[in-house]
């Protein structure tokens, strides 16, 4: 287990030192293997997405990120199905999933490919206005005329127009994307005029598009069983993963590897063919250490249950629970050192004060109580502050008493 461990660091791009300059291109190669970067706006610290990258690239500048997604288009925002950072250049997957919408979503979305059907099916006329103003150029769903007049709130969506709603399901189809944004809002264009490319035949069939997520799943994760792979990526849109884990299996492109302690079927975990060298080297050598801070929607942390199984680390996203039932904080920040989480941080950016103010420090109960590695994490949250402009950082007196000399 510990050289699976370290392989979901390494390929997570969470091991060795930071890079110093990072460019252009180390955010197009980090997007390209990690897959994708979940993108959230919410800024109790900063978006979710930028933290990620962060965490993997130090201190990258947001504007690169900003050209590559708004100007060069060489990065998208899209949903897969949920709203994440994605290469242009991977097309030819997410090309097959759109052109097969909503069918190409599995079992697991439930009625929502039939509520997608009826829906694209009754308001062609909505579609056809809607493909009608984007001609004119890009705007924002309220800049839309129908908008205001088509109120819905039908229990499964919540509050919305079904302007908002159909845009999704064309951006979900490949027809409309998200070209920037005005504050809060997307701005919506159409992929033909926006990025041309997409609109080619160079897609995968079914199959091949099964088979080239699942394989890159499993190389990004390092190590994943089935489930993970359904859960990770791309998220609900396997219709046969057994049939393209087989394949890839006969192939000799993945491996199944012994797990200590797993002996349901559901407990096999696949490994790269092209990663087993790796994994061998990091069975006695562990990967550089390195102490970087996590944000709740990272690739790292989305499944609970892997991180259970492989770290031992228990996380929920606490946020989403009233007040009095949150343990560690409101948008808290899981602190991984190397291979293992050793605990976890409730920060908030006060941007009028420029502070990084730290409501609590938790320490794993495994986690070492050196000082020095008080100080490495420490030194963590100042860069950290540094990187969103904030010219201090402040502590309440909620830190563990062995690294409280380290947090001044």
């Amino acid at each position: 287990m510990d050289a699976l461990r370290r392989l979901a660091v390494v390929k997570q791009r969470l091991a060795g030192p930071s890079p110093t300059s990072p460019s252009k291109d180390s955010l197009l190669s980090l997007v390209r293997d990690l897959a994708y970067v979940q993108w959230d706006p919410v800024t109790v610290v900063a978006p979710s997405h930028v933290l990620s990258v962060w965490a993997r690239l130090g201190r990258f500048r947001l504007a690169d990120l900003d050209d590559l997604l708004w100007k060069e288009r060489k990065l998208v925002q899209h949903w897969i199905p949920f709203a994440a950072i994605v290469l242009t250049e991977d097309y030819p997957l997410y090309g097959s999933l759109m052109r097969r919408y909503p069918d190409s979503l599995s079992k697991s979305w439930g009625r929502q490919r039939d509520e997608a059907r009826r829906f694209l099916d009754r308001h062609a006329d909505l579609r056809r206005r809607v493909v009608r103003e984007l001609r004119k150029g890009p705007r924002t769903v309220r800049q839309f005329e129908d908008h205001a007049r088509t109120p819905r709130n039908d229990g499964v969506w919540g509050s919305a127009s079904d302007v908002s709603l159909l845009l999704y399901y064309l951006l979900m189809r490949g027809e409309v994307m998200v070209v920037g944004h005005e504050g809060a809002q997307n701005v919506w264009g159409l992929v033909e005029t926006n990025l041309p490319a997409w609109s080619g035949p160079d897609v995968l069939s079914a199959e091949d598009a099964e088979n080239a997520a699942a394989e890159r799943a499993i190389r990004v994760l390092g190590s994943a069983t089935a489930k993970e792979v359904q859960q990770h990526f791309v998220r609900g849109c396997y219709l046969d993963l057994p049939g393209a884990l087989a394949r890839l299996h006969e192939r000799g492109l993945i491996h199944p590897v012994a797990v200590e302690g797993g002996t349901r079927r559901s407990d096999v975990r696949y490994v790269h063919d092209q990663d087993l060298p790796l994994l061998t080297s990091l069975t006695s050598e562990a990967p550089e250490p390195r102490v970087t801070l996590l944000p709740p929607f990272d690739n790292m942390v989305y499944s609970q249950q892997r991180l259970q199984r492989l770290f031992g680390f228990d996380y929920i996203r606490e946020q989403f629970f009233p007040k009095e039932k949150r343990r560690y904080g409101t948008y808290v920040l899981p602190i991984l050192r190397g291979d293992r989480f050793i605990g976890r941080i409730d920060p908030r950016l006060d941007k009028e004060g420029r502070t990084l103010v730290v409501n609590a420090v938790h320490a794993e109960p495994s986690a070492p109580r050196d000082r020095s590695v008080a100080r490495e994490v420490a030194a963590t949250i100042e860069d950290l502050a540094q990187f969103l402009g904030a010219e201090k950082v402040t502590y309440t007196s909620h830190v563990p008493e062995a690294w409280r000399s380290a947090f001044r």
